[in-house]
């Protein structure tokens, strides 16, 4: 069972930003084999959402309302530590972003950019394929809406 907390860029603490940096570029460029700029200057916009198991962070994601991103609501980055995968905390991540851009922004719709080879994954949290697959930093993703 993972602990989840919301946190805007402020509220991070400095070990958190940088944990959970650690873990963006531990699959995102290191596992994934993926050279880009995780650091796009729109950390500081988004709600953070953090899956602690005790006190490392095992799972993440980012919001945005909209029009900070997409037009939509959106969810990005979303990464759950290669050790802890079999645990499902993807679900448990991407529920409490759900949930956070409802609570916090008051919205239902939601856009995501998906990694094409997860569109199963996030068609389970009711999210449908829009337009076709196109690539994103050399990995095949395709955009998905949630209403």
């Amino acid at each position: 069972m993972i602990e989840i907390k919301v946190k805007t860029f402020k509220e991070l603490t400095t070990d958190e930003l940088y944990n959970l940096l650690q873990l963006r570029s531990e699959v995102f460029v290191v596992e994934q084999d993926c050279v880009y700029q995780d650091l796009d200057g729109k950390d500081q916009k988004a709600l953070h959402i953090i899956g602690f198991k005790g006190e490392d962070i095992v799972a993440y994601t980012r919001t945005f309302k909209p029009g900070d991103y997409f037009d939509y609501a959106s969810i990005g980055r979303v990464v759950v530590k290669t050790t802890e995968r079999q645990f499902k905390y993807g679900y448990d991540i991407m529920e409490a972003s759900i949930k956070a851009i409802n609570t916090h922004y008051n919205e239902t719709t939601i856009k995501i950019s998906a990694q094409t080879y997860l569109k199963r994954f996030y068609n389970n949290l009711e999210f449908k394929a829009i337009g076709e697959e196109y690539l994103e930093d050399g990995i095949p993703h395709i955009g998905m809406i949630r209403k």
